[in-house]
């Protein structure tokens, strides 16, 4: 049996040296560049789009009353900013750990982040999505957020989808690579890391519960194969499980929040089978709330 030397965690990597490892690399520079094209195209410029050329496409606000149960911390910004940088340490991880044997995975990883980014674009180009977040500019990163992000795009949450399809797909190249056993605690270590931004992301008041369910939805029908029921049920199981009420979220609250995310999700999934297209359930559902605030405007 073949041992191996400890491998450090994902975390420890360097988000400027990965980009350079990616970009020097003739078989990955191209890829990257498309993948970089998406994100700007299907996440900045429709937004913005929208901020110069109002009354396009509709918004909607998706806040739910579990919300309120949820405190605001500021403190989880720095947790919530990581998930761009989530994702681009697991390839230089991957780069490092497994060098060339790593090419192919990594660019594959490269695309099908570009094509999520797209896929939740569906949606967005439909229908827009807000919530009501606290104008808090205390730090310089909030004060960053309030600058640049328009919050426009909430259902479905791009930030849960991004951090689910990193540690659903880190899984599955370990098993093209056959490193699932050496690099099993860097997959738990990427679920936690998943787990802790799309609680975050409720903290800092970017996102509702809606978009939660909404992103879980997203996900699964991108790709059935990595973030199937089972998976989706177990990774809601751990929301907010290990939070108290003095620092975060209720033991009773946490257990309401959970079954109405997971609830939410099983709904969509079934309006899902029974549609032409994968978005239905989710702009039926903005449609729902439209109508719902305009009979009661202040609700």
């Amino acid at each position: 049996m073949t041992k191996h030397t400890p491998v450090e965690k994902i975390a420890k990597e360097s988000v400027p040296v990965t980009c350079v490892m990616v970009l020097s690399s003739p078989y990955l520079r191209i890829t990257a560049l498309r993948c970089i094209a998406s994100i700007f195209r299907n996440f900045f410029f429709l937004q913005y789009r929208h901020v110069f050329l109002p009354g396009r496409i509709p918004v909607t606000g998706v806040d739910h009353p579990l919300d309120g149960k949820i405190p605001f911390l500021p403190g989880k910004v720095n947790t919530y900013l990581d998930f761009v940088a989530f994702w681009i340490r697991t390839l230089g991880f991957l780069l490092k750990n497994c060098s060339r044997r790593a090419l192919e995975p990594v660019r594959n990883f490269l695309e099908s982040m570009g094509a999520l980014y797209a896929w939740a674009a569906e949606v967005y180009g439909k229908n827009l999505s807000t919530t009501e977040r606290p104008f808090y500019i205390k730090t310089p990163r909030f004060l960053l957020i309030h600058a640049v992000d328009p919050h426009l795009m909430c259902i479905p949450s791009l930030h849960v989808m991004v951090v689910i399809h990193t540690y659903t797909l880190f899984g599955e190249m370990l098993k093209t690579l056959g490193e699932e056993e050496r690099f099993a605690p860097q997959l738990e270590e990427l679920r936690c890391g998943a787990l802790a931004i799309t609680e975050a992301v409720l903290y800092v008041k970017q996102h509702s519960v809606n978009c939660i369910s909404a992103a879980m939805y997203a996900v699964t029908r991108f790709d059935p194969r990595l973030f199937p029921l089972n998976e989706a049920e177990r990774f809601v199981s751990d929301v907010f499980a290990q939070s108290s009420g003095s620092s975060g979220v209720g033991k009773e609250d946490g257990g309401e929040i959970r079954e109405y995310i997971l609830s939410l999700y099983r709904r969509f999934l079934a309006q899902g089978e029974a549609a032409d297209d994968w978005k239905e359930p989710l702009l039926g559902f903005l449609k729902e709330l439209s109508q719902k605030q305009m009979m009661c405007p202040s609700a």
